[in-house]
């Protein structure tokens, strides 16, 4: 495997909170704010779409870690912003700093590890 992914790659997604994204929806918890799991979710898009075009086609990268903290809550209507960065990468393992923001409030931030497969020999 020759892929060259650029460390330094930044990427940035956007989310407006609805019912679906939040707590009493995923059953993480009883009240209706952005949920947890539904920040992970977004960290791992980010990631994902901000090497995308790095990548041949016959190639993805699937989620292995994440280590994050959920700072704040957001309610429903809140625009989160997510951005990300890749520090590292080792051979297939890719690594991410991610940041979460309502507004310009910090409401969650950890780091993202993901790995480059051949998505038919992944598949197998």
């Amino acid at each position: 495997m020759d892929i060259k992914i650029k460390v330094n790659t930044r990427g940035s997604e956007r989310l407006i909170v609805s019912e679906k994204d939040t707590a009493m929806a995923y059953g993480s918890g009883l009240v209706p704010v952005f949920a947890t799991p539904a920040m992970i979710a977004l960290m791992e898009m980010t990631a994902l779409k901000s090497i995308h075009d790095q990548l041949p086609e016959q190639y993805t990268t699937v989620g292995f870690a994440v280590d994050m903290k959920h700072l704040k809550a957001s309610k429903t209507g809140a625009e989160i912003v997510c951005e990300s960065e890749l520090v590292e990468v080792t051979g297939r393992k890719l690594v991410f700093e991610l940041q979460v923001w309502d507004d310009e409030i910090l409401v969650g931030h950890g780091t993202h590890i993901r790995y480059i497969v051949d998505k038919s020999k992944f598949l197998n």
